[in-house]
């Protein structure tokens, strides 16, 4: 699979004031200039500002994955100015340098992180636990949305850790019991590429065969766009029904 361009873009609401507000709060070791902003390892990460506005925090709290603290609502709520970090993804490791990165703003007033990539939301508390743990399931819980359509539930997000969304037919989840964060996990520890012709199987259950499709053209001009597509798991049982 080819290794298109993606850019991580993140939107923190704060309290702050003046740039230098923000400057005197951030962590020790990281670095803020009009050029962006420099973590302790010398990478740079794109960042920007603008003042609040009124329909944010309804945004905000509409794409929750979990409920933030009452205090980090209270303070979406009177946030001053968003900031914006944006940086590259397409791998685990680059995801989790743009979750430091977001971190770091977080630790310095930030009342949670908004994700552009797949218009999932966390407050500040859940994303400093998340960084800090690092691993496949934290990363890909933290950026990768479920959408649940009339007839497919998918995925949103997967582009940032480098792989296909999942699209499945619904009712392969709610009446055949197939776990979909399961094959999200699986995608997310894969040190292999999961290709055409892939077999996904349930220990206890059904098994699926994968089939590869384009990213949804409305989509493809804005940070949800996966270039990589999208992966479209078929039961076994609809392959020889329809054979």
């Amino acid at each position: 699979m080819s290794d298109p361009a993606v850019e991580i873009a993140f939107r923190i609401p704060g309290p702050w004031k003046h740039p230098n507000d923000l400057i005197e709060r951030l962590p020790p070791g990281h670095r803020l200039t009009i050029d962006g902003l420099t973590l302790p390892n010398g990478i740079e990460v794109g960042f920007g500002a603008v003042a609040a506005d009124k329909q944010f925090p309804t945004i905000f709290r509409s794409s929750c994955r979990q409920e933030p603290t009452p205090q980090e609502l209270a303070a979406v709520d009177g946030y001053s100015v968003n900031v914006f970090l944006m940086g590259p993804g397409g791998s685990l490791d680059a995801a989790r340098t743009m979750m430091q990165a977001a971190a770091a703003i977080v630790q310095a007033g930030g009342a949670g992180v908004f994700i552009d990539n797949s218009a999932l939301a966390h407050g500040g508390a859940d994303w400093l636990d998340m960084t800090q743990e690092g691993s496949p399931d934290a990363v890909s819980f933290a950026f990768v949305a479920m959408i649940g359509g009339p007839r497919e539930i998918y995925t949103m997000g997967m582009h940032v850790l480098g792989l296909r969304d999942v699209v499945m037919k619904r009712s392969d989840v709610e009446q055949g019991g197939f776990d979909i964060v399961e094959a999200i996990r699986y995608l997310a520890n894969s040190e292999r590429p999961v290709e055409e012709g892939h077999i996904i199987a349930d220990l206890d259950g059904p098994r699926f065969r994968t089939f590869l499709e384009p990213s949804p053209a409305e989509l493809r001009k804005g940070p949800m766009h996966n270039p990589f597509g999208r992966l479209k798991l078929v039961s076994m049982r609809d392959i020889a029904e329809k054979n």
